[in-house]
């Protein structure tokens, strides 16, 4: 269907992958201890692997080259145009959560926006106090008390969960891109999207390449812990047994690090 960004991995290429990667993950540690949030760890861990090699061989190098190449206000005008357009997901979301008050500030925000600042491209909302809260549908279900489930690496897009994964066709059903009709600009502002996120990950995932041993068991870990703190507004329970590193993280005003982590 056009619109939706599974499109990427179609069921052709979807089934063969799936069939080489669930082979290739067999081979594991018998050493390593088992983690309960993550049963399908095997073949998580193909997918990580073939993430990393497809972003290493084509995404990175687009992003590197986009950001080498375009200066710094048109990067972020770009990047305030895609969070502009989240902010009509976060809206719904926080309707959903009866979170009245946030909802009113992402409305606020994209009225704001989307006039004086230009269709997004100047975050004109956040400088007069109109905090952006980016809530999303796997966040719903969270807060509506469905647990997180089995981790899941999906094949492009990343670290998910089972509940986020379902949270996914929410999250493209009210993505305003998804009502464009013409697909030359449909595709191209997706593409657009795809390469200036990934630019904006830099940084982030040379540090998580350098400083983790295990690079795949560190994403894993912190993807989980943020999503916790997320469902929860940064109060998530405390889990017995675990430490949660996101305390030695400051977060901005918007809720997310100062230094945030890859998606693949």
């Amino acid at each position: 269907m056009k619109g939706v960004e599974m499109d990427a991995f179609r069921s052709g290429w979807l089934g063969v992958l799936c069939v080489a990667l669930l082979a290739g993950g067999c081979a594991t540690n018998p050493d390593r201890v088992p983690d309960p949030r993550d049963p399908l760890e095997p073949f998580n861990r193909a997918v990580y692997r073939f993430n990393s090699d497809f972003d290493k061989a084509f995404l990175k190098p687009v992003a590197e080259g986009y950001q080498a190449i375009t200066p710094e206000p048109v990067d972020r005008g770009v990047t305030n145009f895609f969070h502009n357009i989240a902010d009509v997901t976060s809206a719904v979301n926080n309707v959903l959560q009866f979170k009245m008050s946030r909802a009113g500030s992402d409305v606020g925000r994209l009225f704001i926006n989307s006039t004086v600042g230009v269709l997004g491209v100047f975050d004109v909302a956040t400088n007069v106090g109109l905090p952006s809260y980016k809530e999303d549908f796997g966040q719903t279900l969270g807060y509506w008390g469905l647990e997180s489930g089995a981790f899941l690496m999906l094949p492009f897009l990343g670290p998910s969960s089972m509940r986020d994964t379902m949270g996914l066709a929410g999250d493209v059903f009210t993505d305003p891109l998804i009502n464009i009709r013409e697909d030359h600009i449909y595709w191209g502002l997706l593409g657009l999207q795809l390469v200036d996120r990934r630019a904006e990950y830099l940084v982030a995932g040379q540090i998580l390449e350098d400083a983790a041993l295990d690079s795949y068991g560190f994403l894993r870990d912190a993807y989980l812990q943020r999503r916790l703190n997320l469902v929860h507004d940064g109060n998530p329970p405390t889990v017995e047994g675990q430490e949660d590193f996101w305390d030695e993280i400051d977060f901005d005003s918007n809720g997310k690090a100062d230094q945030a982590i890859p998606a693949s």
